[in-house]
Formats: C-alpha cells, sequence, structure tokens
C-alpha cells in the first residue's frame, strides 16, 4: 500500500503548518481591530514579534519553508500592511504599537525570501520599509527609523529599475534627514551626492531632491554646525542649480498627463526660496553686495507674483550696509506700500532705518507709519523712537533733536486715547530713561530738557500721581546742580502739591542750605518728623548735606533731632554712640561749647548705665572703637579745661573719662592707668574748683572725692612698675603722690580722728618705690598747714624726706634745707605748748652735722643764712629772758653754723666778741651748751651788747 493511499487521519500534516496558522489568524485580528480596543494593539504587535522570531528560526532552518509558504507568507504580509494602511486613513492613533505592527508587514516580506512571482518585490519591500521609517519619524524615534532606511537600501541599491530607483532615492533623502538630525553633516551630504543620478530621471525626483537641499541648507544657515562640509551657500546653491537644470529639461517642461500641469512652477517656488535664503546667507556674512545680487535675480525671476516682504527688508538692510541710504530710504517705502508686508515687518525696518539715520529722517518715518499702522500707531512710534535713542548715545546735539521729536505735536497727537495708555507709559519711560542718564552723567540742561518733555506722556490722573511728583523732583535735582536755585524751589513746591511725601521735604531742606538759610532749614527739618513715611535716615543724609554745605550749626540739630528719637526705641540708621560722637566732633569746632560737649558726654555715660556698654557702643571691634573714642574725648576735655583753668568742668570731664575708660577693657593695664589718672586728676581739679571760687567742699563733694580716690587705690599698682620718677604731675611715676596728696587733703577736711588715717595713708607712701625726697617734703607741708595740722604726721614726712634725701647718691640739700626749715618750725610749736624735750634744739644740731663737710655753695646759701640767724635771735631771746645757759647754747650753734658757711664768715668775729663778753659778765655758770651737745669750745671775748643777724 502507498503512503498516499493512507486515510487521512495517518497523512503527515505540511511542514510549519501552525506557524502559517497562527500568523493567519494575527492579521485576520489586526484587520479586524476596533479603535475602541486600547490594549490589542500591543497583544498584536507581542504576537506579531514572536511569530517572527519562530519565522525567522524556520527559514534558516536545512527544511526551510517551500515555495508554496513563502508565498503565503507573503500575501499576509501584503494583507497585514494594507490592514495598517486602512487604519491609518481611518484616523487611528499613531502609537508605537501601531508601528511595530506596520513594520511587521516588511519583516514577513523580507522573511518571505522576495519569491520571484511577485513583479518589483524589493521595490515594494522597500518601500515598505521606507514608509515605516518615516512613522517612526513622526513618532520622534530616529534611531528605528535609521534602522528602517539601512535595511531597505539594500534591497534596492542595485537600482534595476525604474521603481526601484524611485525608492532608493527616497531612502538616500530620508537618510541623509536622520543624518542631519543626528549631527552627521558630512553623511547628509554625501547622500545627497549620490542621489543626483538617481533623481535626474524624473522632475518629481528633482524637486525632492531640491527641497531636501534647501531644507538641509536652511537649517545649516540657522544653526551654523562647525562641519565646514555643511555650508550653507554651497547646499542652496546645489538647490538652485538643480531648479535650474530641471528647468531647462525639455521633460520638466512637458506635461507628462493631459490635464496635468508642468513641474516648472513648482520648481520656481523652490528656486525663490533658494534666492531669498541665499540673500539670508551673504547678509549674515556682510556681503552686501553679494545680498542684493540675489535680490535683483530673484526679482528678475519670470513668474514671480507679489514681493514676498523678506525681500525688501533684505534690500533695505544690504543698502544701509553698503551706505548707500537713498536706496534704502526707497526699499523702505517699497516695503510700506507692500499690501502683504506685516506691520511688524515694516516697523523693524523703519527701526532699523532710523538707526543708522539717526533723528533727523525720524519724523518722516513715524508720519508714514502713522498712515500704514493706523490701528498700532502709537506702538510703531515707540519702536522708532527707541531705536533713535538707543542709537542716539550720549551727545547732547542727538539728545535735543530727540527731545524736539518726542514734543512735536503730530508725533504726541499719535498718543492721543485711551487704547495708547500702555504706549504713553512705554514712551514716557523711554525719555525718562534717556533723561537719568544724561543727569547721571552731569548732563544737567539736556537731563532737565528730557525729564519736562517725558512730562507731556503722563496723564493728570489719580494713578499717574507718583509718576509726576517723581519727575518734578528730578527736574528739582537738576535746577538744584545748575545752581538755579529758585527755579529748583519752584518745581518741589509743584511735586509737593502732587503727592506730599518725606523726599520732597528733604529736597526743600537742601535747597535752603544752599541757599544759605539756615533758620528756614532747621524749620524744614523738624517738619520732617511729623510725615508718615519720614525715616532716620533722612536726618542722617541731612548730617551729610549740612556738612556739604559747611553749615555745622544745621548738622548740630540734625544730630539733635535724631538723638531725640533713640528713646523710643526706633530702628535707627546708626548707634546712638555714633550720633553722640559725630555731634561732640562738631561741637568741638565751635568756640564756647563746653556746657553742651559736657551735657552729650553725661548722656553717653547716662545711656551706657542704663542700657549697658554693647547696647549703646555697638559689639565687637566697633563697640571698642567707639567707647575708647569717648574716653579719649572726654579726657583730652579735661585736660584742656585744666589748661584754661576751667576746673568746674575739668572735674566732670575726668570723671566722666575714668567711666569710659573702665568700660573699654577691665583687664587692660594702660587703660587702668588712665582711669587711675582720670579718678586722681579729678579730684585735683575739685580742690582748684575750691581755691578759684573761695568756697570749701561740700559734705557730697567730699564723699565723691573719697570714692575716686578709692577706686584709684585699687588700680595704682598697675603704676608702680613705670619709668623714673620725673616731675610732671600727670606721669604715671607720680599718680601715687597725687593720689596720696589728695586723699591726705580731705581726709584733713574730716576732725581729728582721721588723724591715724593720715599717717598709716604717708607710711605706705613713704614705703613704696614712687616715693621721692621732694614728694615727701611736699606732703609734710600739707601735714603742717591748715586749720587741723598734724604735726605727728609733718614730723614723720620731713624727717623722712630728709632720711631719703640723704640716703640718695645725689642728696638735694634745698630739699634737705626746706624740710629742716620746715621741722625748725614744727619744733618751735612743740614748745609753745610746753614741751620740754628741746626739739628746736635737735633739729639745729642735725642741721649742724648735716653741713660739716659741705663745700662751700652745697647748701643754700639761704637757708645756711636763716639757720645760723635764727639760733642767734633765740640766743638773743633767752638772754633776755636771763636764761643764762640756754643763751649760750644757742649762741655756740649760732656760731659753729656759721663757721661752715663762706657768706656767714664774716659775721664770725664779731659773734665771738660777743659770746665772749657775754661769758664775763654771766658769770662762773656752767656752759651747759658744750656739756650737752658736745660741740667744740670756744673761748669767746666781746661786748656785752649782742649783735642782730637779719
Amino acid at each position: 500500500m502507498k503512503i498516499s493511499e493512507l486515510s487521512p487521519e495517518y497523512r503527515q500534516p505540511p511542514l510549519h503548518a501552525g506557524l502559517l496558522t497562527d500568523l493567519n489568524r494575527v492579521v485576520a485580528n489586526v484587520e479586524a481591530l476596533d479603535a475602541s480596543d486600547s490594549s490589542s494593539p500591543e497583544k498584536l504587535a507581542a504576537d506579531l514579534r514572536r511569530l517572527l522570531t519562530k519565522l525567522a528560526s524556520a527559514a534558516s532552518s536545512s527544511s526551510g519553508p517551500d515555495a508554496a509558504f513563502r508565498l503565503k507568507v507573503w500575501n499576509l504580509g501584503y494583507r497585514l500592511w494594507n490592514a495598517c494602511v486602512d487604519r491609518a486613513n481611518h484616523g487611528f492613533p499613531t502609537r508605537v504599537a501601531e508601528a511595530e505592527i506596520r513594520q511587521a508587514a516588511p519583516e514577513l516580506l523580507l522573511l518571505a525570501g522576495l519569491p520571484e512571482d511577485i513583479p518589483n518585490a524589493r521595490a515594494k519591500a522597500a518601500s515598505f520599509f521606507h514608509r515605516t521609517g518615516l512613522v517612526w519619524l513622526d513618532l520622534d524615534r530616529p534611531d528605528l527609523a535609521s534602522a528602517c532606511f539601512e535595511k531597505a537600501t539594500p534591497l534596492v541599491s542595485a537600482a534595476n529599475s525604474e521603481g526601484e530607483r524611485a525608492v532608493l532615492l527616497d531612502l538616500n533623502l530620508a537618510r541623509a534627514r536622520v543624518a542631519f538630525s543626528a549631527g552627521e553633516q558630512a553623511l547628509a551630504v554625501a547622500l545627497l551626492s549620490r542621489s543626483k543620478p538617481l533623481a535626474a530621471a524624473s522632475s518629481e525626483g528633482v524637486k525632492a531632491l531640491a527641497e531636501e537641499y534647501l531644507r538641509i541648507g536652511k537649517a545649516a544657515l540657522a544653526t551654523k554646525p562647525p562641519d565646514s562640509a555643511l555650508d550653507a551657500a554651497n547646499l542652496l546653491t546645489e538647490a538652485l542649480d538643480l531648479c535650474e537644470k530641471a528647468a531647462a529639461s525639455p521633460s520638466c517642461a512637458t506635461p507628462t498627463t493631459p490635464g496635468s500641469t508642468p513641474a516648472t512652477p513648482n520648481l520656481q517656488v523652490i528656486k525663490d526660496q533658494c534666492l531669498r535664503f541665499l540673500a539670508a546667507e551673504r547678509l549674515q556674512a556682510n556681503d552686501y553686495e553679494g545680498t542684493l545680487r540675489c535680490i535683483s535675480v530673484w526679482r528678475a525671476s519670470l513668474g514671480l507674483g507679489e514681493e514676498h516682504p523678506s525681500i525688501g527688508f533684505m534690500a533695505l538692510r544690504a543698502c544701509l550696509g553698503s551706505g548707500n541710504l537713498a536706496e534704502a530710504e526707497r526699499e523702505l517705502e517699497t516695503l510700506v506700500a507692500n499690501a502683504e508686508a506685516p506691520d511688524c515687518v515694516c516697523v523693524s525696518a523703519a527701526e532699523l532705518y532710523v538707526a543708522n539715520t539717526g533723528p533727523d529722517a525720524a519724523f518722516k518715518v513715524l508720519i508714514v507709519l502713522a498712515t500704514r499702522c493706523r490701528a498700532g500707531a502709537a506702538a510703531a512710534a515707540v519702536r522708532v523712537l527707541k531705536k533713535v535713542v538707543e542709537s542716539a548715545g550720549a551727545g547732547t546735539g542727538r539728545a535735543r533733536a530727540i527731545a524736539e521729536l518726542a514734543s512735536d505735536e503730530r508725533v504726541v497727537k499719535l498718543f492721543d486715547g485711551p487704547t495708547n495708555t500702555h504706549e504713553r507709559s512705554t514712551m514716557h519711560a523711554l525719555l525718562w530713561t534717556c533723561g537719568t542718564e544724561h543727569f547721571h552723567a552731569k548732563n544737567y540742561e539736556i537731563g532737565a530738557d528730557l525729564i519736562e518733555r517725558s512730562m507731556l506722556y503722563v496723564s493728570r490722573d489719580e494713578e499717574s500721581r507718583s509718576r509726576r511728583a517723581s519727575c518734578f523732583r528730578v527736574l528739582c535735582l537738576c535746577h538744584m546742580a545748575l545752581r538755579h536755585l529758585d527755579r529748583a524751589q519752584e518745581f518741589i513746591i509743584e511735586a509737593e502739591k502732587v503727592e506730599p511725601n518725606i523726599r520732597c521735604v528733604f529736597l526743600k531742606f537742601k535747597i535752603l542750605l544752599q541757599k544759605e538759610e539756615e533758620d528756614e532749614a532747621i524749620k524744614v527739618m523738624k517738619t520732617m518728623l511729623g510725615y508718615v513715611d519720614f525715616n532716620p535716615e533722612f536726618l542722617t543724609l541731612s548730617v551729610h548735606e549740612a556738612m556739604a554745605c559747611k553749615s555745622v550749626r544745621v548738622a548740630i540739630a540734625a544730630l539733635t533731632f535724631l538723638l531725640g528719637l533713640y528713646s523710643a526705641r526706633k530702628p535707627m540708621p546708626m548707634t546712638e554712640a555714633a550720633v553722640l560722637r559725630s555731634l561732640i566732633t562738631l561741637l568741638l569746632r565751635e568756640p564756647g561749647s563746653e556746657a553742651e560737649i559736657l551735657k552729650y558726654s553725661r548722656r553717653a555715660k547716662l545711656r551706657m548705665a542704663e542700657l549697658g556698654a554693647e547696647a549703646i557702643f555697638g559689639k565687637g571691634t566697633v563697640g571698642l572703637r567707639e567707647r575708647n573714642w569717648f574716653a579719649v574725648s572726654t579726657w583730652n576735655m579735661a585736660l584742656k579745661m585744666a589748661k584754661e583753668e576751667m576746673y568746674d568742668y575739668c572735674t566732670e570731664f575726668f570723671d566722666l573719662a575714668a567711666e569710659f575708660f573702665s568700660s573699654v577693657s577691665g583687664e587692660d593695664d594702660a587703660n587702668g592707668i588712665l582711669v587711675c589718672k582720670s579718678l586722681i586728676m579729678g579730684v585735683s581739679a575739685m580742690f582748684h574748683v575750691e581755691e578759684v571760687n573761695k568756697t570749701p567742699l561740700s559734705d557730697s563733694d567730699l564723699k565723691r572725692g573719697v570714692e575716686m580716690l578709692s577706686k584709684a587705690g585699687k588700680l595704682l599698682p598697675l603704676t608702680l612698675p613705670w619709668a623714673p620718677v620725673t616731675s610732671d604731675p600727670l606721669e604715671d611715676n607720680n599718680l601715687l603722690f597725687l593720689h596720696t596728696s589728695n586723699f591726705y587733703r580731705l581726709l584733713s577736711r574730716m576732725d581729728t580722728s582721721a588723724h591715724p588715717q593720715q599717717l598709716q595713708l604717708v607710711k605706705n607712701f613713704a614705703a613704696s618705690k614712687a616715693c621721692t625726697p621732694g614728694h615727701l617734703l611736699k606732703l609734710g607741708e600739707i601735714a603742717s598747714e591748715g586749720t587741723q595740722p598734724n604735726l605727728q604726721v609733718a614730723e614723720f614726712l620731713l624727717k623722712a624726706s630728709i632720711t631719703t634725701a640723704l640716703a640718695s647718691h645725689s642728696p638735694s640739700y634745698g630739699i634737705i634745707s626746706a624740710a629742716l626749715r620746715r621741722l625748725v618750725c614744727l619744733a618751735g610749736i612743740q614748745d609753745l605748748r610746753g614741751s620740754m624735750s628741746d626739739a628746736v634744739y635737735d633739729v639745729f644740731q642735725q642741721a649742724y652735722q648735716i653741713v660739716v663737710g659741705l663745700r662751700d655753695g652745697e647748701y643754700p646759701f639761704e637757708e645756711g643764712k636763716w639757720l645760723a640767724t635764727t639760733a642767734w635771735n633765740k640766743a638773743n631771746l633767752a638772754s633776755r629772758l636771763r636764761q643764762g645757759s640756754v643763751a649760750r647754747k644757742w649762741m655756740k650753734m649760732a656760731i659753729d653754723l656759721s663757721r661752715h658757711f663762706e657768706n656767714m664768715k664774716q659775721y664770725v668775729s664779731e659773734m665771738e666778741e660777743y659770746f665772749a663778753r657775754f661769758q664775763k659778765s654771766s658769770g662762773k655758770e656752767p656752759d651747759e651748751c658744750s656739756q650737752q651737745d658736745g660741740a667744740p669750745s670756744t673761748s669767746l671775748s666781746g661786748s656785752v651788747s649782742q649783735p642782730g643777724l637779719v
């Protein structure tokens, strides 16, 4: 039995029959797909991808499908393509899934193997790939489009038929477009060049190639790619040459079918576009002659209809660029007369023309535009005038021409009506900007002129009040700069009528300052405080303006007003300390302002106590600098007051200086010394006030002085390590002496209960390194004077002065002699009080021991004479009181002292004679003097009458 005779159920099915069945089912589903089913295209695309994979595998196997199978696949692919075309024709949306379904059709044709039975199979498959690639381009997937084009190109690369050549041309053009978009400009140009032989066969091919050259040429003109192979001029020239050759070809000039039109008109449109863009390219290259040649060819072309507006615009630009203003004016007139030219193009051309010709030609252009652009005459005028202003520069001549043009009645009339509100505002802003630029450039006359003309475009309604006021204020500033003060005052009065505010008042204040009307300026400045928009910054500006006008009085008034605002705790432009500093600095220039300076210095101290140093002076380095300024300022004022003997002020300034120096830095030794100085010198000034006013210090003054010196005493250790002793009472090494002497004098105003405190005070001073014999002598003098002298302290100080002086390398016998004289006086007071210590003689005996051995002149002559004379006079007093032994003792001391002073030796012989006579007359009474003091015995003889020493 043959296999063919078997029952059908035993026969083998055809190879790949199931694959063919599945493919047929999917194609049928695509044909029956409803537009409302949104999920089906994705599923069908997935099914097709799966089947294509299986089909590719089957086609590559050793037992591949036969010719009948391939033909069925081809037919199914064709059905799938027609179904996709039908869906597209019925408005199905182009989506990715739809494009994938469409691409499956040429893929099926390619896998079917292009049966030879089907005519133009390669061209059809390639065409399907080309059209699918275009769909991918519409979906912005150039990568997939390029893949389609690359699959199709080998199918028709041989170009064996007219159909294949046509498809290959389309593919080349499409690939050139994709390559250009991907930045592969050289490939795009190569593909276009490769397409020239293919396009030569038909007018449509030439047109398509010319259009592609034109499209890429326009893109290159707009983007200017860096690739030198992609030159816009070359591309546009290629397109133009294609049009020229096609127009000259007989095949292009003859209709192909009855009723059809030649291709030449279509090519003429492309040619016109090429000429236009070539003109634009030449214009970009500043080849104005080349631009005009292109335009001339364009205008001479046959079949030319209404001129494109861009032609006239480019011609205008080229004429202006070449400097042919007359031809440029004719081109502008032609363009404006072209009914097809949009108003915006005409206005742009007018702007360009005016920018090159200047304001002289602007008026004529404005009138022409007003006739052409009836609906937007104001807007056109603004654009032209803006170009005039921009091109005019800073020259005053051009600026005056602009002002005249803008203020012409015919131009101003263009802006009438409520519809031109925006244009009026723009025009005002244009002139305002130009005017302020001249103002800032110090061209005040032309600036004022332009600002005044700008007011022609400002309405008088409520909304424009602020703008009008601003114009008046700027006009005021211009005339102030020109020193037209009366005119400036008129403008600011007008501004205040329109919009009264603080800025108007401030300008009025500046005018009064410049007119040197200080009283009126102060009154106006005071009114600033009442304005709603007042800001303290205006008072700060007032100070600067006053100083610029050298009006110290007004500046002081402004600072005083500003100072009055700090108690209100408002935000201020500068610290209160800075205001006080500025105020004091100005007052220092004014004679007789000591009381005011003291007043504001007190305020700084008071505010520092109330708010704290950082709150009043500021923080950080700035605050320290401010505090230091006040400290130095009050210190210098105190010294000045001391020099001028104005001790009432001096005391307070020293007190303030101490407070400010204390606030700068408590750990700074230098500041501590200055605090100490200020306190001590302040007390010294109190004593000067007492002497000058002849009034004793009050109890409160005494208490205050004690407090000041107590505080200074704590700081005195800082001063001790400093320089050697000097005679300047303000030097650091004398501070301890001044502190001690002032403290002693304050204690002396109290009762005798302070005497022990005084003694301890001077003992502490005597033990210090700052102590000098002169200091001790001075303190001894203070202690021995007054209504309640402290004799114990005085004796201690005077003896310490002598001891200290004798212990030095170069003793000062002037200090020693003065101390001895003071001791003699103190001892005399003790003797008068009934003391039996014979203290006076002890002092003389000490003096005698000091002068013995001194060279002549070392001990002051007057002091030596005083010692000898005083001793002789005491002897005279004793002899009258019939105290013989006492008299002999003092005579002996006087004679012994006189022998050691050269200028007293002339009296020695006479004194000895008298002493001898006194000895004889007084009998055999023992000489107590010689027994007590051990002085050398002298046999004296003389008359009983004692000589007088004076």
